[in-house]
């Protein structure tokens, strides 16, 4: 059955960011399913958030770091595989953003499931490659660093006003 045909399908959208100073980036090592992978500060769209607020929002929660936007990068649809245990096979749409490091709480206590941020050189990332999350970490990193840089302009949030 078909979207057309009434089966409802609704992607996960998510947001990332790359945060960039001395050459290093900022990632985060995350406990999922049992296992640490690496990633980007990065979560899903909460309701009513703009995605430059969600962006805002994650790096924060995750690495106790307050950034600055300076770029959205790219958005990049990626499916994940179906594990043989039923689990996977969710679509994802993310949207993700450059920035740089304004100011760093060490005391923030970091989201569920982060057992650190830690800085990474890109070889270093890439060496480190079957501990991404997710194809969406490198190909978002190798983007950035190829230049692709747009106008946070570019992302617009159009609200509704309140019924009278």
């Amino acid at each position: 059955m078909s979207y057309r045909e009434g089966r409802f399908w609704q992607p996960d959208v998510t947001v990332a960011t790359i945060v960039v100073d001395g050459g290093r980036l900022l990632m985060v090592e995350e406990s999922v399913g049992g296992r640490l992978v690496i990633n980007q500060p990065a979560g899903h769209l909460e309701p009513d958030e703009s995605l430059i607020d969600a962006a805002l929002r994650e790096t924060r929660e995750e690495t106790g770091w307050d950034v600055r936007l300076t770029a959205f990068v790219g958005a990049y649809q990626w499916k994940a595989p179906l594990q043989e245990d039923g689990a996977g096979g969710r679509h994802y749409l993310r949207f993700a953003f450059a920035a740089e490091p304004v100011r760093h709480d060490p005391s923030r206590r970091l989201d569920e499931g982060i057992v650190q941020a830690l800085w990474m050189s890109p070889a270093e990332l890439q060496a480190r490659s079957p501990e991404h999350r997710s194809p969406l970490v490198w190909r978002v990193v190798a983007d950035y660093l190829g230049g692709r840089r747009h106008s946070l302009d570019l992302l617009q949030q159009m609200v509704s006003p309140d019924p009278v």
